[in-house]
C-alpha cells in the first residue's frame, strides 16, 4: 500500500467529490491531516448540520432548511413565469444578475440513457405537478447547452407545449467579448440559428 489504511480511505471518500481526481483528493487529504483537531472536527460538524438541517424544498426541490426555501416563500416573486435548472448551484448564477423575478424548478441532474437516468430518475413529475394550480403562463427552460441539457429541455417541451404554456429556452452562441476565430463549429452554428433582430 502506497498509504496507511485511514490515509487511503480518506483519498477513495475524497475522490467521489465532483471534479476531485485522484491528486487534488491526494492534496486534500494532506491539508485534512495538517489541520488542527479543532478545524478537522468543525468541518466534520458543519458536513453533519448540512445533512441533518438541509432538505429539499416541498415545491421547487432547491436546497432550504424549512418545508419552502426563501425564494418560493417570496410573495414579490412572479408565480406566472417558472425557470427550469438541472442543479441547485444553476439557481445562484441566475439570481446573480438579478434580472429574473419568477419561480425556479431545480430537477437535480439531466436525462442521459447512456448512464441510466431518465425522466423517472429526475424531479419531472413534481414539475407537472405545479402546472395543476393554472398559474404558470411560461416556462424557462434554462439548463446547459449540453447533449443531456438539449435532450432533457427536448423532453420536457414536448410534455408542457400541450398544457398550452409558452416553453422559452435560454438562447446560446457567442460569448460577450468573444472572437469569431476563436469560436467552435457548435457555437457559431448556434449563434447563428438564435439570432435576433438589432
Amino acid at each position: 500500500m502506497l498509504f496507511a489504511r485511514p490515509l487511503a480511505e480518506l483519498i477513495a471518500e475524497l475522490e467521489k467529490l465532483p471534479g476531485v481526481g485522484p491528486k487534488s483528493a491526494q492534496r486534500l487529504a494532506y491539508h485534512l491531516l495538517k489541520a488542527t483537531d479543532a478545524e478537522a472536527n468543525r468541518l466534520a460538524d458543519v458536513i453533519r448540520a448540512a445533512k441533518e438541517k438541509l432538505r429539499f424544498c416541498a415545491r421547487c426541490q432547491n436546497i432550504s432548511e424549512k418545508e419552502l426555501c426563501d425564494i418560493c416563500q417570496d410573495a414579490r416573486r412572479d408565480r406566472s413565469t417558472l425557470c427550469v435548472i438541472a442543479e441547485p448551484r444553476d439557481i445562484a448564477a441566475i439570481e446573480r444578475i438579478n434580472e429574473f423575478r419568477g419561480q425556479y424548478h431545480v430537477l437535480h441532474g439531466l436525462m442521459s440513457p447512456m448512464d441510466g437516468i431518465g425522466p423517472e430518475q429526475l424531479r419531472v413529475k413534481d414539475l407537472l405537478h405545479r402546472f395543476s394550480d393554472h398559474e404558470i403562463q411560461e416556462v424557462i427552460l434554462a439548463t446547459n447547452p449540453t447533449i443531456e441539457g438539449d435532450a432533457t429541455a427536448l423532453y420536457l417541451a414536448k410534455l408542457i407545449k400541450p398544457l398550452g404554456i409558452t416553453v422559452t429556452r435560454l438562447a446560446h452562441g457567442m460569448p460577450v467579448g468573444g472572437e469569431l476565430d476563436y469560436a467552435d463549429s457548435a457555437t457559431l452554428l448556434s449563434a447563428l440559428e438564435y439570432r435576433r433582430e438589432m
